[in-house]
């Protein structure tokens, strides 16, 4: 989608600090960190948000949660723990219309979220 942001920063348009990349995902730190780490994982296929999960594109979700613990054991964040949130629409403070996972951790995180 040539106006949403994180397409742009799949094609290079937009720079980013990636630190893990498959041929369907990407992940790269978030620019406003919640945590010491804080990474945005993202299909490379558009897909606005969960909300938006179906038939044809599940797949995608199945790729993002093969590479979570992946990127959990890079970032040396497997063995204490970590939390994986999505936001859905606008009163659930999704910011950005590409479905994305943020994978939160380096501290002991409070609930509420934040």
């Amino acid at each position: 989608m040539a106006d949403c942001l994180f397409c742009k920063i799949i094609t290079g348009d937009v720079p980013s600090e990636k630190v893990f990349e498959t041929e369907k995902v990407l992940a790269f730190r978030d620019i406003r960190p919640q945590a010491p780490v804080h990474i945005l994982i993202i299909p490379k296929e558009h897909i606005a948000s969960a909300q938006q999960i179906n038939a044809s594109n599940s797949q995608a979700v199945a790729d993002i949660a093969e590479v979570i613990p992946k990127i959990a054991e890079q970032e040396g964040i497997s063995k204490q723990g970590y939390r994986i949130v999505t936001n859905i629409g606008f009163h659930g403070q999704q910011t950005v219309e590409h479905l994305h996972y943020h994978l939160l951790g380096g501290r002991q995180l409070g609930w509420p979220p934040g």
